[in-house]
């Protein structure tokens, strides 16, 4: 931590299940209900079609790749990520529903190996085998030593904020919230004798003081504070009124990021009243590679976000994104004119904010937002 400021690193969606965990080293049982797709295993086949061979099995880091040197020079005070995955041996497959993640709990150093301080888990794939299959995951990560926020056994511990020391006198705090937008299947909410995840039916007004709420009992002097939101479709760059109107009315009630994910690809970023809004952050670590469609959003690029903030007062000092792109499951670094491609869409995409190229290959925001 620089001196009176705070770095967090965020990203979207982390799925290590499914064909990741079929590369690592305990992989779990193949099995699929899909409709085209039966067994884990052809999504390495599709990504290997078009990269080239998977070395498996690969060594924990594989995932993620050249991120973790820049998550090591980086240094970030806390690292914030969406696993949108159970971590399940479970094979009560969750009805109704067209696609499930799992990664088996013997492969959770392909997680811990990125050191996350919060695994987000308000999302529409935790429960994909069920109640118990979250009591595991849940197990899983408290075990791995991993903080939760967004899911739990009850509402209240699904709506806790995590809490990550950040320096002396500091704390970040990590409220998270599921939306029905995502695709959260309703019965899924946490009550108070059901598990389940910190579930939002819309982000209203109503929704919005209900977690502000919380914030203001749990915030304290200092503290800087994250709501992460996973919400809306899958493509696209339009974000709802809705959902500007729902994260703007967190700031306004001393929210001090907003942590927006569930898209494929990253939407706009918005500074407001100096606080930064992320609407979408995209996938950071899937098994997608090699799967036709949408090519126009370029889903094989990838983008971490490093976030710095005042201690003192939560305001927004500096923002750095760095790309990737997935090859052979593994995040490498973009090359030059990907790099220039995120870029131009970014500043393309994003209301007042402008985005550069700064000297090191980052992207950041041109001063003056």
């Amino acid at each position: 931590m620089g001196k009176g400021v705070v770095t967090l690193f965020l990203c979207g969606d982390v799925m290590l299940g499914r064909g990741v965990d079929q590369i690592l080293p305990q992989p779990g049982s193949p099995v699929l209900r899909e409709d085209y797709v039966t067994d884990a295993r052809s999504y390495v086949e599709l990504a290997e079609a078009v990269s080239g061979p998977i070395p498996a099995p690969v060594d924990p880091a594989w995932p993620w790749g050249e991120a973790l040197r820049v998550l090591e020079r980086a240094a970030p005070d806390a690292r914030i990520v969406n696993l949108e995955t159970a971590v399940t041996r479970s094979d009560a497959f969750a009805p109704g529903k067209a696609v499930h993640y799992r990664m088996h709990p013997a492969n959770l150093p392909a997680l811990t190996v990125a050191r996350p301080d919060v695994c987000v888990l308000a999302n529409n794939h935790v429960l994909d085998f069920g109640r118990p299959g979250l009591a595991e995951t849940l197990d899983s990560l408290a075990d791995a030593g991993v903080r939760t926020a967004g899911a739990g056994r009850d509402a209240e511990e699904a709506h806790a904020l995590a809490e990550v020391r950040a320096g002396p006198g500091s704390r970040v705090l990590v409220l998270a919230l599921g939306a029905l937008s995502s695709g959260i299947p309703p019965d899924w909410a946490a009550t108070t004798h059901l598990p389940g995840v910190a579930y939002v039916r819309e982000v209203s007004q109503a929704a919005a003081e209900a977690a502000l709420q919380r914030v203001r009992r749990a915030k304290r002097p200092g503290d800087i504070v994250v709501v992460s939101v996973h919400w809306g479709s899958n493509w696209g760059y339009l974000v709802p009124r809705d959902q500007k109107r729902f994260a703007r009315a967190l700031v306004d009630g001393g929210v001090d990021i907003v942590h927006g994910h569930s898209s494929h690809h990253p939407r706009a970023v918005e500074v407001y009243r100096g606080r930064l809004i992320l609407y979408g952050c995209g996938d950071f670590i899937d098994d997608y590679e090699g799967i036709s469609g949408y090519a126009e959003y370029r889903d094989d690029l990838r983008l971490g976000y490093l976030v710095s903030v005042a201690a003192d007062t939560g305001c927004l000092t500096g923002l750095r994104m760095f790309p990737l792109q997935a090859r052979r499951m593994r995040l490498e670094n973009a090359a030059d004119q990907d790099r220039a491609w995120l870029r131009a869409t970014l500043d393309r995409i994003s209301r007042g904010v402008r985005v550069d190229v700064a000297a090191d290959g980052m992207l950041g925001l041109v001063p003056g937002w």
